[in-house]
């Protein structure tokens, strides 16, 4: 991960999507004197989790790519998914 420090411009970059990055920027830019540094901090985290979480879809695409087994362990949710399908169906459910 990058040791550049966490800037306005830095958190727009990471977010990425224009809707984030306009909310960012209006909040911050709405933000009371005694909340900036707080708003800032909560969108900082938000930056720092979306590059984490795409740092590791990187990760599992490389492995992927290679005909390798993903790192981590996986839940396979499709039992789970399944067996709710078929209570809803019971249920009348479409």
């Amino acid at each position: 991960m990058s040791t550049e420090p966490w800037t306005i411009e830095r958190i727009c970059d990471v977010l990425a999507a224009p809707s984030l990055t306009q909310r960012f920027l209006a909040e911050i830019n709405r933000a009371p004197a005694h909340e900036l540094l707080s708003t800032f901090a909560r969108w900082e985290r938000i930056a720092k989790n979306m590059l984490h979480a795409d740092q590791g879809s990187q990760q599992i695409v490389e492995h992927l790519q290679l005909g390798e087994e993903p790192p981590g362990e996986w839940i396979d949710g499709n039992e789970r998914l399944d067996r709710e399908a078929d209570q809803s169906r019971s249920r009348g459910a479409a």
